[in-house]
């Protein structure tokens, strides 16, 4: 459930380095609080789509379906308990989680089980696939939206941010080390892999990178630094 790009926005549209308080005190707050929990909304509401296209999830969904799979809650839940479990590894990391942190780890689980309760699993292959494929730009848009709205990244992503800054790796190989991890534990435990992990894969990241600086709130220069 991980929706960052290596690449950063483009000049004038730089995520900046803010700690919790600065990122409340930053500006902007009335629309970058919209567009985070929009952006949420509609994450919760992509990955209802890819579960109930068929086609194969992305890395931690296929865990957090393999783990609804021997025990009784939903995938919401799972979801929700799998973000604060994440949180606990941000503790040796020294990483301190802003509001969209918070609003991360409870609001897309919740829309995920309302998006589940209400879209039926559909028969056709052709609409599993339109599925698929809307889930995948859904959730681009709405994991540039969330970012841009630089309140906190994700559990998963800060995770990631935190083992880069500790471990002195690259992005790219603690990302991949990390989701390989995910997807073989997931599979293990039953979890949906198929063309749409694949498909995720490959496109998520370029349509991110695209995505991210248009929707990536400028804020006051005081309050910026370079990636």
């Amino acid at each position: 459930m991980t929706a960052t790009s290596e690449a950063p926005p483009a000049r004038g549209r730089q995520l900046a380095a803010l700690n919790p308080i600065e990122q409340l005190r930053a500006g902007h707050l009335p629309r970058r609080l919209v567009q985070l929990y929009v952006g949420l909304t509609l994450y919760g509401a992509s990955m209802g789509l890819m579960i109930q296209g068929n086609l194969g999830l992305d890395p931690w969904d296929v865990l957090h379906y393999g783990i609804t799979q021997h025990v009784d809650v939903s995938f919401g839940t799972v979801v929700i308990a799998m973000s604060f479990l994440v949180l606990l590894a941000w503790i040796p990391l020294r990483q301190w989680p802003g509001l969209g942190t918070i609003s991360n780890a409870i609001v897309i689980g919740l829309v995920t089980d309302l998006t589940l309760s209400v879209v039926d699993r559909p028969d056709a292959l052709w609409v599993r696939i339109v599925f698929m494929t809307a889930g995948v730009v859904v959730n681009a848009v709405a994991g540039a939206l969330y970012i841009g709205a630089q309140l906190g990244p994700g559990p998963r992503d800060g995770m990631m941010t935190g083992l880069v800054r500790r471990t002195g790796k690259s992005v790219r190989l603690v990302r991949t080390s990390i989701e390989v991890t995910v997807l073989a534990i997931g599979w293990l435990l039953g979890g949906v892999v198929g063309f749409g992990t694949v498909f995720y894969a490959l496109a998520i990241g370029p349509l991110v990178h695209v995505l991210l600086p248009i929707f990536t709130v400028k804020l006051p220069d005081r309050a910026e630094a370079k990636s």
